[in-house]
C-alpha cells in the first residue's frame, strides 16, 4: 500500500508537466534548410448590413483651399473616434437591406461591396458635383471577440486593415497555461451564414487557412487542454482514491483481524 502512493504522486506529476512541443508555435516548420513559402489569400472584406462606415469628401473651394464638405463630421479628434458610441453617432449605418444613406450621394446600395468599392463609387459621384474632390471611406465596425483561454479575452477593435488570428490571440494576452493551441475555433458570419473554421496554431497549414486574417465580427475560441480538465476534476479524482484506498485499507484490516 505504502507503495501507491508515489506511484500516483508520478502519474500526476506526468499528467500535468507540458511538453516544449507543446508549448511553440508552427512547431513543424523546416528549423534548417531555409526559406518556406506559403499562399496566403488576404480576405477583401465585404461590407454587410448593420456595418458602419466612415465618410469623408473634401473638395477645392474657388480659392484654391481644401474644405469638407461634410462639415458635421469635421473636427473631431481621433481620441473620441476611438470611442464606440461615438464611431455610432458618428459614422453612417448600412440599413437591413444594405442601403446606406449619405449626405450629397442619397441612398445608396453598399452591401456586398469591398471598402474600395464603395470609395470608388463615391469617388464617382462627387466628381459629378466638384472639381479635384477627394473622397475618403472607412469601415468603423471592425470589431472582433477572442475568449476561452486567453489572459485577457473580450471583443477587441480594429484599426488596420488586416489582421491575423495570431495577432488577435496575441492582442488578448497570448494563450494561457490552461488553452490549448491545436483546438482553435473561428467563428465567422457572413451574410445570413456563419462559417466555422478548425485551426491548430502549432501546424503550418494555418498560414495558408482561410481564416488565418481575422475579418470584422469574428470570434476565436481558445480551447481548454486535457491539463485543465485534468485540474478542474482533480479534486473529485483525488477523494475518488481516498475514499478507494480508504476501504482497501480497512478491508485488508478486516481481514488480517478475522483471520487471526
Amino acid at each position: 500500500m505504502k507503495k501507491l502512493f508515489p506511484l500516483l504522486t508520478l502519474i500526476l506529476l506526468a499528467a500535468s508537466c507540458s511538453t516544449q512541443k507543446e508549448l511553440s508555435y508552427l512547431n513543424n516548420l523546416s528549423e534548417t534548410g531555409g526559406e518556406e513559402y506559403f499562399t496566403m489569400d488576404v480576405p477583401d472584406y465585404e461590407i454587410q448590413p448593420r456595418d458602419i462606415i466612415y465618410v469623408s469628401v473634401k473638395a477645392q473651394t474657388p480659392e484654391g483651399s481644401l474644405t469638407d464638405v461634410m462639415s458635421d463630421r469635421s473636427g473631431i479628434s481621433t481620441s473620441y473616434i476611438q470611442s464606440e458610441a461615438s464611431q455610432y453617432v458618428l459614422g453612417y449605418s448600412i440599413d437591413p437591406e444594405g442601403y446606406v444613406s449619405v449626405p450629397l450621394f442619397g441612398k445608396v446600395p453598399v452591401a456586398g461591396m469591398t471598402i474600395y468599392q464603395v470609395r470608388d463609387l463615391f469617388q464617382h459621384k462627387v466628381d459629378s458635383l466638384f472639381r479635384h474632390a477627394y473622397v475618403e471611406v472607412r469601415l468603423l465596425s471592425y470589431k472582433y471577440t477572442v475568449i476561452g483561454e486567453v489572459r485577457m479575452p473580450g471583443t477587441f477593435i480594429n484599426y488596420n486593415d488586416q489582421l491575423t488570428v495570431l495577432e488577435a490571440i496575441g492582442r488578448a494576452g497570448g494563450i494561457s497555461e490552461t488553452g490549448t493551441k491545436e483546438k482553435i475555433l473561428v467563428i465567422r458570419p457572413t451574410g445570413d451564414q456563419t462559417v466555422t473554421y478548425h485551426i491548430d496554431l502549432q501546424d503550418k497549414s494555418l498560414l495558408s487557412s482561410p481564416a488565418y486574417f481575422i475579418t470584422p465580427n469574428d470570434v476565436v475560441i481558445v480551447q481548454p487542454n486535457p491539463k485543465k480538465v485534468f485540474n478542474v476534476n482533480l479534486p473529485t479524482i483525488s477523494f475518488v482514491i481516498s475514499t478507494v484506498t480508504a476501504a482497501i485499507t480497512t478491508t485488508l484490516l478486516l481481514i488480517n483481524y478475522f483471520g487471526k
